[in-house]
C-alpha cells in the first residue's frame, strides 16, 4: 500500500512537470519520496534580476554599493583580453544584465557520500534549474575557496548560477565542512576525496531529476570550476577518465587553479609574502586533516594564528576577506614559525608529501576530454606558474589555454565566468561540431 501511494504521488508530479512555460513540480515533496537519491531541504524560485538588490549577495563580492556598480563602465569587455582596469563591478553588471528577466529554481538538498575516514556521510549542495523551458545539459560546478558557511552553495546563489539563463542545470556541491557538515573541518585541497564528493552529488541528482521528468536533452556534461574549484574540476575529470566512469564530458572549464600545491606553498615561503593570508592556515589544516598527518600544527603555525584557528576558520562564521583582516598581516613569517618556514624541516617534509599527493599535476594522467584553461598572469592569490606547469605537463592534451593580463584573482574569477558564458553561447551555435584546438 505504501509503495502504491508513492508511485501515485510521483505520477502526479511527473504529469505536471511542464504546463506551457510554467514549472509546477514540487521538488520538496518529490525529495521526501522513499529512496530519493537527493532529498530537497529547501526550494525557491529566484528572479535573477533581483540579485542586484540583494545587499548580502553583493557584499560577498565586495559590491554592496549597487549605485556604483550601475555606473560602472562595462564597455568593451566581450573579450577576456581587456585591460586590467576593467572593474569587478563592471563585469558583474554585464553578467547581471545578461541574466535579467530570467527565473531559476533553486533546490538545496542532501545526498550520500563519504568523509575523510572513508565512512558514509551525508553532504549537501544546490541544484539550479531553468524555471521554464527544457534543460540542455548539466554543468557540474566545483566552487572556489570560501570560509563562511553563508557562502556555501546550498545557502547562497552561486555566481556560476547565472549560466542558467542559457538553459543549463547547475549541480553545485558544498564540500565537506560546509552546509550540513559545517561542524566539520574542511579538508581543503584534498583532491581525490573532494572529487569523489562532487561526483556523488552528480550521481544523486541525475536520477532524482529523471524521476521528476526534468532530464536534460543531452547526456554529456560540462565540468567547471575556478580557484580551488579549478583544481578540483581537473581532479573530477581525472576521476571520471582514469577510472572509466560512465559519464560523457563535453568540455571542461578550469580557471585560476592551484594545480601544484607544493609550488604554491613554496612561493609563500620564498617571497615571504601572501596576498591571501587565510590560505596558509586553511591549506595547512586541510592537508593535516585530510591526509591524516601525524603533525602538531603548533610547530608550524604562528601561535596567534593557531590559537584563533577554531574561532576564525573552523567556526565558519567569517568570510575569507574578514579572516584576512583579522590576521592583519601578509608577511608569511608572521603566519608560520621558523619550522614552518624551513622547507627542509621534518614537519614541512611531511606536509610536502601530502601537498604533492594532492597536486593534480603529479597524477600519471593526461586529460582526454577538451579543456579550456584560464589564468590571469596578474593573479595575486594562485601564482600564474601553476598554469604554465599545467601547460608543460599536458602539452599533448586537447587544451585551449587563455592566459593574459586579466586582473587579480577576484577579477579573474568574474572574467572567467563571463568567458564561459560566451563559450557556451558559441557552443550552441556549433552544436553538431567537435572541439579541436
Amino acid at each position: 500500500m505504501k509503495y502504491s501511494i508513492i508511485v501515485s504521488m510521483l505520477c502526479l508530479l511527473l504529469a505536471s512537470c511542464h504546463v506551457g512555460d510554467v514549472q509546477y513540480v514540487d521538488f520538496t515533496d518529490l525529495g521526501m519520496a522513499e529512496n530519493a537519491t537527493f532529498r530537497v531541504t529547501a526550494q525557491k524560485t529566484t528572479d535573477l534580476s533581483e540579485l542586484v538588490n540583494d545587499a548580502e549577495w553583493l557584499e560577498l563580492w565586495g559590491m554592496a554599493d549597487t549605485t556604483a556598480m550601475a555606473r560602472a563602465n562595462v564597455a568593451g569587455i566581450n573579450s577576456p583580453r581587456r585591460a586590467t582596469s576593467t572593474s569587478v563591478a563592471g563585469i558583474m553588471q554585464e553578467l547581471l544584465d545578461f541574466s535579467k528577466s530570467t527565473k531559476a529554481i533553486e533546490l538545496s538538498g542532501l545526498y550520500k557520500s563519504i568523509d575523510v575516514d572513508g565512512q558514509p556521510t551525508i553532504l549537501s549542495g544546490k541544484v539550479i534549474l531553468p524555471a521554464t523551458g527544457p534543460i540542455k545539459r548539466y554543468i557540474l560546478v566545483s566552487h572556489y575557496t570560501i570560509a563562511s558557511n553563508k557562502e556555501a552553495p546550498s545557502n547562497i546563489f552561486s555566481l556560476e548560477g547565472l549560466l542558467v539563463k542559457l538553459g543549463y542545470a547547475l549541480i553545485i556541491p558544498d564540500y565537506i565542512g560546509y552546509g550540513v557538515t559545517a561542524d566539520k573541518v574542511h579538508p581543503y585541497l584534498v583532491m581525490e576525496l573532494t572529487a569523489h564528493n562532487v561526483l556523488n552529488m552528480y550521481y544523486a541528482v541525475v536520477p532524482f531529476l529523471e524521476k521528476a521528468g526534468c532530464a536534460p536533452e543531452h547526456d554529456d556534461i560540462y565540468l567547471m570550476g575556478y580557484s580551488q574549484g579549478g583544481a578540483t574540476t581537473m581532479a573530477v575529470q581525472h576521476e571520471i577518465e582514469h577510472h572509466d566512469k560512465p559519464i560523457k564530458i563535453r568540455r571542461v572549464f578550469a580557471g585560476g587553479g592551484p594545480y601544484d600545491i607544493k609550488y604554491t606553498y613554496d612561493q609563500f615561503v620564498e617571497t615571504n609574502w601572501v596576498s591571501y593570508p587565510c590560505a596558509v592556515p586553511i591549506m595547512m589544516q586541510g592537508m593535516v586533516v585530510g591526509n591524516k598527518l601525524n603533525l602538531d600544527m603548533r610547530t608550524m603555525m604562528a601561535s596567534n594564528i593557531y590559537e584563533n584557528l577554531d574561532k576564525w576558520v573552523n567556526s565558519k562564521f567569517y568570510t575569507t576577506n574578514q579572516i584576512n583582516a583579522l590576521i592583519g598581516t601578509q608577511v608569511t613569517s608572521d603566519l608560520l614559525t621558523p619550522t614552518g618556514m624551513n622547507r627542509t624541516s621534518k614537519e614541512v617534509s611531511e606536509l610536502y608529501k601530502a601537498m604533492t599527493e594532492n597536486s593534480i599535476l603529479t597524477y600519471s594522467w593526461v586529460p582526454k576530454a577538451p579543456v579550456f584553461m584560464f589564468h590571469s598572469i596578474d593573479d595575486d592569490v594562485v601564482p600564474f606558474e601553476n598554469a604554465m606547469r599545467a601547460k608543460s605537463k599536458w602539452k599533448n592534451a586537447n587544451i585551449q589555454y587563455s592566459f593574459g593580463h586579466y586582473g587579480n584573482h577576484q577579477i579573474g574569477c568574474v572574467r572567467f565566468i563571463y568567458t564561459v558564458q560566451t563559450l557556451l553561447e558559441n557552443d550552441e551555435e556549433e552544436e553538431n561540431g567537435n572541439f579541436t584546438f
